[in-house]
Order: structure tokens, then sequence, then C-alpha cells
């Protein structure tokens, strides 16, 4: 009896520390978790209103519904500010349940970032474990413009929380193959049109290019499943431009920005192609504006993101995150090269590939457009490549290791 019970106990070992490892986990995540929202939340009050510009439109919008709708500087619905207004709306539902002050404008963006560390932590665990999530999380938490945004209430935040989910929604579709998940992520996307114009776009092509090559249906399914995505996100952008659209000119505000009180002339000019070359035309106030941008973030070029007005905001890993990149389609080559000698069936498909394309697709495009813009381009903006590069940074190291 006393073998036969060791026997037992020897065979339940590998279980109970399997359990005991998930729940150390757990722990770790619940841990992360809350120094997030302590990083946060501690001392918010001191922001006072933040952005006067955004807050005066929180303010329209839980005394105007009219107002909420279409995302009006002022209550009388005179003009509107110059972003769609979905990171607005968040905000203003918050002050209209618990009244408009400094805490009920902020405390949804604080949130906002604590869901995207934990977003960002189950996208990175499905493919690489739970030590390169946490990492991720904890390279996310704690980047300077992070801990900066998600305490101010500009659009970023919203922003940066839609992309990290519609990353999340794109791991998923790569895993099962199944519609439902990229049209989820395009939904995410067309809802980040919402928050910030055409930015939340630049993720689409790395994010289309990895499911096109890890994918696990065939090549025509998976075509048809990104056709789908696309509308998802036409669909989820597109209702409201528009309704905006089709309300006459007289029963709704000016579009400010707009140099024609049309949304599309706003998200294609002066929050568009405008930010690309230099012409903008729109609140700001100039034509022609050629160059604005060097007056926010210095002069355009590849060394942009690292000169003085941005590099202490994000870039200090910039340089691990190209790295993580090498090493990870270094892993993935030799990978393949070992699955074509061997020839073994049933082996556990890469992840290193689609990574790179899905996480390093997001830091190089969004990263090469913030370098070479020449019209307005802030520092905070740099925003938007934090989850892309925590990612990279935690894979990267746990691979390595």
């Amino acid at each position: 009896m006393t073998a036969i019970a060791a026997q037992r106990h020897a065979a339940a070992r590998p279980a109970d520390k399997a359990d005991i490892s998930a729940r150390r986990h757990r722990y770790l995540l619940w841990s992360l978790l809350l120094l997030t929202a302590v990083l946060y939340l501690a001392g918010l009050s001191r922001n006072g209103w933040a952005n006067d510009f955004y807050a005066a439109a929180v303010q329209a919008g839980t005394r105007s519904w009219k107002a909420f709708f279409f995302g009006s500087f002022d209550a009388s619905n005179f003009i509107t500010v110059d972003k769609t207004p979905a990171s607005l709306w968040v905000m203003e539902l918050s002050g209209r349940l618990f009244g408009v002050n400094s805490w009920s404008m902020l405390i949804p963006q604080a949130l906002e970032g604590v869901a995207s560390v934990a977003l960002l932590y189950a996208a990175v665990r499905r493919w690489h474990g739970p030590w390169a999530a946490l990492l991720a999380g904890l390279t996310l938490a704690v980047t300077p413009v992070a801990a900066l945004m998600f305490r101010y209430n500009n659009p970023d935040a919203l922003l940066v929380l839609l992309l990290t989910a519609a990353a999340y929604a794109t791991v998923r579709a790569i895993e099962s193959g199944r519609t439902r998940w990229l049209v989820l992520a395009g939904a995410l996307l067309g809802f980040g049109f919402l928050t910030k114009m055409l930015q939340a776009f630049l993720v689409l092509p790395p994010f289309g290019l990895a499911y096109l090559i890890a994918g696990p249906r065939r090549w025509l399914v998976r075509l048809g499943q990104l056709s789908a995505g696309l509308a998802a996100v036409v669909t989820a952008a597109g209702w409201w431009v528009a309704a905006v659209m089709l309300t006459p000119a007289a029963d709704r505000p000016y579009i400010g920005g707009s140099t024609d009180n049309n949304i599309l002339q706003l998200a294609i000019g002066y929050n568009g192609l405008g930010r690309i070359d230099g012409d903008e035309t729109g609140s700001v106030g100039f034509a022609g504006n050629h160059g604005a941008g060097a007056g926010f973030s210095g002069s355009a070029g590849l060394g942009r993101l690292f000169a003085a007005d941005m590099g202490g905001q994000i870039s200090w890993l910039l340089p691990a995150a190209l790295l993580a990149i090498g090493v990870l389609l270094w892993l993935s080559w030799r990978a393949r090269t070992s699955r074509l000698a061997t020839a073994s069936p049933g082996q556990r498909p890469d992840r290193d590939l689609p990574a790179v394309v899905l996480w390093g697709g997001w830091l190089l495009v969004t990263g090469l457009v913030f370098s070479f813009m020449a019209g307005i381009i802030h520092p905070y903006y740099t925003v938007a490549l934090a989850p892309a590069i925590a990612a990279l940074i935690g894979i990267g190291a746990a691979r390595s290791w």
C-alpha cells in the first residue's frame, strides 16, 4: 500500500506544480494590475481639468445630448472639437453618472490604461507564456508617455485600449481561424477611427498581413475573412460619419478643424493627409502649414523619435524592441529549418513570425509615419507605440532566455 501511495503521489506532482504555477501567475497578474491602477490613479486630482479644450467638450456633452453625439465644444452646439467624439463619450457618460469634475473625467482614462495592460498580457500570454506577458504588461504600465496619457483626457488613452484589444482579437483569429474574431478586430479599429480618425488605421496592414500568413484556413478563405473584417471596420467607423453627413448643416454644429463643414474633409485633410505632408488648414488657423510638426517634436527624419522632444517618452526601449524583432525572426527561421529537416507532423505552429508581423509591423509602420510626417505631431502621440514595444520586449526577453 505504501508503494502504491508513493506512486500516486509522484504521479500527482506535475499537476500540483502546474496548479501552483498557475496560482502564482494569477497573483502576479493581479499584483501588476493593482500596481498599474495605483500608478495611474494616485494623485489624479493634481492634473485638474487636464486639457481644457477637451474638458470643455466633456462639460458640454453632459448638458446636451446633441453636444454629446456630435462632440460639440460648447453646449450651444456652435462648433465641434477637431476630433471624432468616441473618447468624449466615455468621459461624458461618467460625468452624467457621477457629476462633472476632474475625477469623473480622468478616472475612465486611468481605467482604460489598466484594461490596456490586462489585454496586452492576455494577447502575449497566448503565444509566449505568462513570463513574457507579465514583462510586457509591466513595460507598458511604466512607460513614461503611457503613465502620462492614461492620466489625461486626450483621445489617445481610448485609442491605445482599442488598438490593444484589436491586437488580442487578431491573435485569437490566428489561433482559431474563426471569422468572428476578425470581425471583432475590425469593429474595434472602426471604433478607433471614431476616437482619433485615421491614426487607428495604421495597424490595419500589419494585422491583416499577420492573419494572411499565419491563419489556419486556406488562402481564399483567409482573404474572404479579411474582407469581412474590413467590412466591420467600415461599418463601425461609417455609421457615425453617415449620421453627421446626413444631418443638415443647420441642425448640427460646425465641424471644427474642417474648412467646409465636412467631416470627411476633416478626416482626410487636417487630421489625415495634412498631417503627413504638412498642408494643414483647419483649427490651427494656418493654410499651407508646412513643417509645423517641427515646432512640437523636432525635424522629420529617422532620428525624430530619438531626439530630445520624444526620446524620453518612449524611445529608451526602441533599440531593445528592434533587437527583439531580429531575435524572433532568427528563431522563426531556425524553427522552420528544423521542421523541414525532420518533417515530423504535429509540431507546435510557429508563433514567432506572426508575432513579429503583428507587433513589429505595428511598431514599424506607426513609428515611420511619426518619424516622417511633416504636419503637427506632439510627443504624446508616441503612446500609440507603447503596446507594440512592450510586447516585443516581453516576447523577445522570454524567447531569448
